[in-house]
């Protein structure tokens, strides 16, 4: 049989208002899923190489932990597993403000968070020792340095391969539609169940998602460009 394309199925009826609302929910979901991620990678990275036994340990196990469990799993625990320990209050508050949304957000935030975690582990072990031993001649706690001096460079080192955790957290963010968050990827079903043209709904789906990923990394080369350290960075495209 011959497959006739039907594109305006895409902005016909409900669909057009399905694929925005998919985009601005999948991007809610992402952005506050990666400041979570940021958050606790900058923490647990930062502890895996500080000279304290107990606070690497905790890191280390935190990261293996939660770096070692499929996403779909956390997904699920979040989602089926957190509310009935949580009191009754809260739980009501939850499934009357979009429980599947925080879980979602949550199990996003914790996964890539151990993923992140590796990222700024390996940028501080990259920073050449005499940068910590300056800081502490200087007067600098242990916990002076790693603020005023060993984070910062290690953040400006680690965008490329934030970037690439940045995107896949994005891309990740479809694992949602199996807890109903109505996220991009569970719009273009929605579409395609109503409409069966699951080429045109996917093949929209997709496209959304690729301009998305192309504009962060484009956002995250500059970022990289401008704030490049010499000697320690090489200018992306220098040369």
């Amino acid at each position: 049989m011959r497959y006739e394309f039907n594109w305006s199925v895409l902005w016909s009826g409900q669909s057009g208002s399905w694929l925005l609302q998919g985009l601005l929910t999948t991007l809610e979901i992402s952005a506050l899923a990666w400041l979570l991620a940021a958050a606790l990678g900058i923490l647990s990275g930062a502890l895996r190489t500080v000279p304290w036994p107990p606070l690497r340990a905790a890191a280390a196990f935190y990261v293996e932990f939660f770096r070692n469990v499929p996403l779909l799993v956390w997904m699920f625990f979040w989602y089926f597993g957190v509310p009935p320990l949580l009191p009754g209050a809260v739980q009501d508050w939850l499934f009357n403000h979009g429980a599947e949304f925080w879980a979602g957000m949550f199990a996003l935030g914790v996964y890539h968070g151990a993923r992140m975690s590796e990222v700024i582990r390996s940028g501080i072990q990259s920073i050449p020792r005499t940068q910590f031993e300056a800081s502490q001649a200087i007067g600098l706690s242990v916990w002076q340095a790693y603020r005023l001096v060993i984070l910062p460079i290690a953040i400006r080192l680690i965008v490329p391969p934030a970037t690439n955790e940045s995107l896949n957290l994005l891309k990740n963010s479809s694992v949602a539609l199996t807890i109903s968050v109505a996220e991009l990827t569970f719009q273009t079903r929605q579409i395609e169940t109503y409409t069966a043209r699951a080429i045109e709904a996917l093949t929209a789906g997709t496209l959304i998602y690729l301009v998305l990923c192309v504009s962060i990394a484009a956002v995250m080369t500059r970022l990289e460009r401008r704030f490049a350290i010499p000697g320690l960075i090489a200018r992306v495209g220098a040369g």
